[in-house]
């Protein structure tokens, strides 16, 4: 039996791609930028540069590059994901990043496999581009789940410093020093705002249009009311967490539920995929009687169509929205 390795390749090369861009950007920025770090970005930057100031400046632009770089060609579609994964490096070092991974990956194409020029340079870009979009959309995922999960205690944090006689800014300030990233940043981003004039409200409102976070926007909201009606603001926030407590207890509940059908659709959307590479893998002269047909091509046309609706569809029936 004939055994092709290409499409082992192809799925190591795309790892691969996905490994080399997580280890650079953690070499370039050190392990702060990561999410799993204990000390929040901003303490660590301030630790290393005690000027506050262009710690500000730095958090600053590393938080609004991107949806400022939307007019770039083909780049509007990967700015709204970096934007929430706060990914440090520039526009520019994330496009030129592309362009290396493709030119590594039509390197390893090459050596690994016998594809003609052609189709290597179409899998490389495709590695390159997928590879670093798909890195960039894990990040945002993975780091907007961490911020919802945080938001009702940072919030509650909050509630307790109020009560004990701090003012609103401060205690922004404790949770930018109590909490760690993403929030812990993010709220420090609003305390050293608030230090040089901003008015707090403000900076909620542009953290939330930035995050695109419904519950970020309740907050935004109830601090703008306090401020211009009046009130008492620790009632209000402790309301408000409440809440939000309440509202992700029912996602993870919903999560729970539909889990089951969640993996019935990834499964059977994945299926054809799989045993179609296996096929290239264990048998690849399987279509070799029939590739030269006339119907093969729209035949095979006809089946990735009709493939990516059944994905969409699928994705469409389990993706519940509350």
């Amino acid at each position: 039996m004939q055994i092709s390795a290409a499409p082992l390749i192809y799925i190591l090369i795309f790892v691969a791609v996905v490994v080399l861009v997580e280890g650079l950007y953690l070499t370039v920025f050190g392990k702060s930028i990561s999410l799993n770090s204990r000390v929040s970005r901003r303490l660590a930057l301030l630790e290393k540069n005690q000027n506050r100031e262009q710690v500000l400046e730095q958090l600053r632009k590393e938080m609004t590059q991107h949806m400022n770089a939307r007019g770039i060609p083909l780049y509007q579609m990967l700015a709204s994901k970096a934007q929430k994964a706060n990914i440090a490096f520039t526009p520019q070092q994330l496009i030129g990043i592309m362009g290396l991974v493709s030119v590594m990956a039509l390197v390893a194409l090459t050596f690994g496999t016998g594809a003609a020029l052609g189709v290597r340079i179409l899998l490389s870009v495709g590695f390159g581009v997928g590879g670093v979009y798909f890195w960039v959309n894990k990040k945002a995922k993975k780091r907007m789940s961490m911020l919802e999960e945080q938001l009702p205690d940072a919030v509650e944090l909050m509630v307790r410093s109020l009560r004990v006689g701090h003012p609103f800014s401060s205690a922004i300030g404790i949770v930018a020093k109590e909490v760690a990233d993403p929030l812990g940043s993010e709220f420090g981003l609003i305390a050293d705002e608030a230090a040089y004039g901003r008015d707090v409200s403000e900076s909620l409102r542009e953290f939330a249009k930035r995050m695109d976070n419904q519950d970020l926007h309740f907050l935004a909201v109830a601090v703008t009311i306090q401020q211009q009606s009046g009130g008492n603001l620790a009632e209000i926030l402790e309301g408000l967490a409440k809440v939000i407590r309440s509202r992700f207890k029912l996602f993870r509940r919903v999560k729970a539920i539909t889990a089951e059908a969640k993996f019935s659709g990834l499964f059977l959307s994945g299926f054809p995929l799989g045993v179609l590479a296996c096929i290239q893998v264990f048998k690849p002269d399987f279509y070799d009687p029939v590739i030269n047909t006339e119907y093969f091509v729209p035949g095979a046309l006809f089946v990735g169509v009709f493939l990516t609706i059944n994905i969409l569809f699928m994705r469409m029936m389990v993706n519940i929205k509350v």
